[in-house]
């Protein structure tokens, strides 16, 4: 993983695709790549696997407005973790001279100010453009896609994402910025394991072994595009009971905690 990246020498000459793995808990995306389940992800991950990182936010909402706004999920036992992007703001501790800071509200529009196409594939309900809220970030792109094809109903949700992808991408002239919000580990996951209506962790690593299982549709195509810089995280876990926390907005380890990772191909 690329620790000391200057982001200022890839925005303009790079690629950037950012994939959040929705609702995905650290603890079980570690253990299903360290059994060795995910042999696509191997590919760009570290040898040992996943870091593990804080997340800003509970849910998805909190969690997606903190990332546009240039905070990521944070590294741990670490003061302060260095910026990938940032708003130009005073007094700011985490914004060096390797981060790319801008005037805009978000980075995705400071993206489109520099000529980057962008496109949003929605995958939960915040993304579904049906309400005001559901609008907010698919507008920050230029262009945005969601179907119930892509929601988290649809068991092949993520290889429809990823073959939107793939088209879009074949279309595109220009330097881009490709985001995805995964949307098959969210809620309901049971039918990657079972047919029975339950969710668990068992399901849960079912639902990243299948996203896992499509990644070759996107990463090829990316890689023929030329440098990317991929920033691949969660943007909450999920809890299964632990302590009597189910589900997500609450402060629990298994929501909080995040795998997280980033590289330039």
């Amino acid at each position: 993983m690329n620790s000391d990246i200057d982001m200022n020498k890839v925005v303009g000459h790079s690629n950037i695709l950012f994939v959040v793995l929705d609702a995905l808990r650290y603890d079980v995306a570690q253990e299903e790549f360290l059994k060795g389940n995910l042999p696509n992800f191997k590919k760009y991950l570290p040898s040992s696997g996943w870091e593990k990182r804080y997340t800003p936010g509970s849910f998805t909402y909190p969690s997606h407005k903190a990332f546009f706004a240039g905070f990521l999920p944070t590294k741990v036992n670490e003061r302060i973790t260095p910026r990938l992007f940032a708003a130009e703001f005073l007094g700011s501790e985490s914004t060096t001279n390797r981060t790319f800071t801008f005037k805009e509200n978000d980075w995705i529009t400071a993206l489109r100010n520099r000529n980057y196409a962008t496109q949003c594939i929605g995958g939960v309900g915040f993304f579904n453009k049906k309400t005001k809220i559901s609008q907010e970030f698919p507008d920050l792109f230029e262009e945005s896609y969601w179907s119930e094809e892509v929601g988290v109903t649809e068991k092949d949700s993520t290889k429809n994402q990823f073959t939107f992808a793939k088209k879009w991408l074949s279309k595109v002239s220009d330097k881009f910025c490709l985001f995805i919000n995964i949307s098959a580990i969210h809620q309901p996951n049971y039918f990657y394991s079972r047919s029975e209506n339950q969710d668990d962790l068992e399901s849960h690593a079912a639902a990243l072994i299948y996203v896992d299982s499509q990644l070759p549709i996107l990463m090829e195509a990316i890689e023929k595009e030329g440098k990317c810089f991929c920033i691949f995280c969660s943007d909450h876990g999920s809890a299964y009971g632990e302590d009597g926390h189910w589900g997500h907005r609450n402060g629990h380890a298994a929501v909080m905690e995040v795998p997280y990772a980033h590289f330039l191909l």
